[in-house]
């Protein structure tokens, strides 16, 4: 009972704080026109809970888009060690649910020979084609030695995802992707119109301190995703509620709207809760920011 309690306790402050930080964002003016761009939420904040928990909190919290960003120990999603029978059972959690699911992670072999990590990449994307998603997504790689071969893995994987409806796409995530710089350079270094990017305004402020509406204008045109996250300083912590941090999520929607993009835009990260119930609230309370934000556009 004093446990029950406590949990009572913890996950009532929680949710309370959580509602205090979204009251006290900043309004947002209307546009005359609102943007309505689609709004999905990866699996990332319910990692620690079982994924059948993970769908249900996606759900509760009023997305009905989702993304496969962050395997488990007992869900790979599309990596290469899936099973068929895995990914069809997968794809019925997710459709059981009203869900609709649109991309998957690519993680690429490092250190390995070149015809092998282009074996393991063409495996996961055989994997995202059953499961039946638009995009996949890479995250480059840290170390400069690795760039060559990680640009000729992404050339062919370009080519192979695009025969099968695939869209590959680039996060910021430091090393060869940290920011505007780094990122045309990949763009270019790959050389195919199958591989875009998926902005990370929190990635870019994470990983390089830099202003994230000023590092998306070079790159803009490119982008056909935004993963959404906050951030308020080079190396902090990311697991936040949006508008407690530095992103200026207006100011970059704007620039993309300019670009022609339209979305989706798929929540990463928000305040991890003591329960999947009180992370639920978080996951929406960013949902509804977002929404906002959008309005406003």
């Amino acid at each position: 009972m004093i446990a029950s309690a406590r949990s009572r306790r913890h996950f009532l402050v929680t949710a309370s704080a959580a509602a205090a930080t979204l009251l006290a964002r900043p309004a947002f003016a209307a546009a005359s026109n609102p943007t309505r761009w689609p709004i999905g939420c990866f699996n990332r904040p319910w990692t620690k809970w079982s994924y059948d928990e993970t769908l249900d909190a996606i759900k509760s919290a009023g997305y009905s888009l989702t993304g496969l960003l962050s395997p488990t120990k007992t869900d790979p999603f599309t990596g290469a060690a899936a099973s068929p029978e895995y990914l069809a059972a997968l794809k019925q959690k997710i459709a059981t649910r009203g869900l609709k699911v649109n991309m998957t992670a690519l993680r690429t072999k490092n250190g390995v020979p070149l015809a092998e990590a282009i074996a393991d990449s063409r495996k996961q994307l055989e994997n995202a084609h059953a499961l039946g998603v638009e995009f996949a997504l890479t995250f480059g790689v840290n170390r400069p030695q690795d760039y060559a071969q990680y640009f000729k893995v992404m050339a062919d994987a370009a080519a192979f995802a695009q025969e099968r409806g695939i869209k590959l796409v680039l996060k910021p995530h430091g090393g060869g992707s940290g920011a505007s710089d780094e990122i045309r350079n990949a763009l270019k270094a790959v050389g195919h119109a199958n591989f875009k990017v998926w902005y990370d305004a929190g990635n870019i402020i994470y990983y390089t301190g830099k202003d994230p509406v000023k590092e998306l204008e070079p790159i803009a045109e490119h982008v056909t995703g935004f993963c959404a996250k906050d951030c308020a300083a080079q190396k902090s912590e990311v697991m936040i509620q949006f508008g407690t941090g530095k992103v200026d999520f207006v100011g970059v929607f704007r620039k993309l709207k300019s670009a022609g993009f339209n979305g989706p835009v798929m929540v990463e990260c928000c305040q991890i809760g003591a329960t999947a119930q009180a992370t639920t609230a978080n996951a929406k309370a960013n949902r509804l920011f977002l929404e906002k934000a959008l309005a406003a556009v």
